[in-house]
């Protein structure tokens, strides 16, 4: 299963971070231990949402779309 996720920063909510793994728990623990440079900056970070995919090029795709500017508007209607 492939999963497209959205992080919020616990310690500065307006930082957000939409990522896609195959192991959420490991992802999340990298994120929070500072293994990313963006992450790393402002954890704690924790899940708002995530999505699981079949398929790694739809998972792939969606989290594409995401980081588009429709993609923003429409996770900030629906998730954030």
């Amino acid at each position: 299963m492939h999963y497209v996720y959205l992080l919020r920063s616990t310690s500065e909510p307006k930082q957000t971070y939409i990522g896609i793994t195959t192991d959420l728990k490991k992802r999340l623990a990298k994120h929070n231990n500072g293994s990313g440079y963006h992450t790393s900056k402002y954890r704690p970070w924790e899940f708002v949402m995530y999505c699981g995919f079949r398929s790694s090029e739809r998972a792939t795709a969606f989290e594409a779309y995401l980081k588009t500017g429709s993609g923003r508007a429409f996770a900030r209607r629906h998730f954030w």
